[in-house]
């Protein structure tokens, strides 16, 4: 089992959502963090006066998948969020020990 963690522009978490649901992952956690990478931030004029805007808005999406599926959501996140332009965001995973269902107590891949 792996943890499939993204990090993507907020306007595309529609996009992204559909496209898993499309391959058949139905579950997915949202989190609203603040970041930068080689965009460092922008400038943004507020009354009139000019200031650094350093940490952008993105979406962390988190997907706990298995283990023979996670390149198909790779590609499936990847290709929905990607708009070419700088600050697409990155995808990481992470190896995932143990999951348990706390309702009917299912462990591992049956708890996905």
């Amino acid at each position: 089992m792996k943890i499939v963690m993204a990090i993507i522009k907020p306007f595309k978490l529609e996009e992204v959502r559909d496209a898993l649901t499309g391959i058949g992952v139905h579950g997915l956690t949202v989190t609203e963090v603040k970041g930068y990478g080689r965009q460092k931030g922008h400038t943004e004029i507020y009354r009139g006066a000019e200031y650094a805007v350093s940490f952008l808005p993105k979406l962390k999406i988190e997907v706990a998948v298995a283990a023979d599926v996670t390149g198909t959501v790779i590609d499936a996140i990847a290709a929905a969020a990607r708009t070419g332009q700088i600050g697409d965001g990155k995808i990481f995973v992470l190896p995932l020990e143990k999951a348990v269902r706390i309702r009917t107590g299912e462990t591992d891949a049956d708890a996905l």
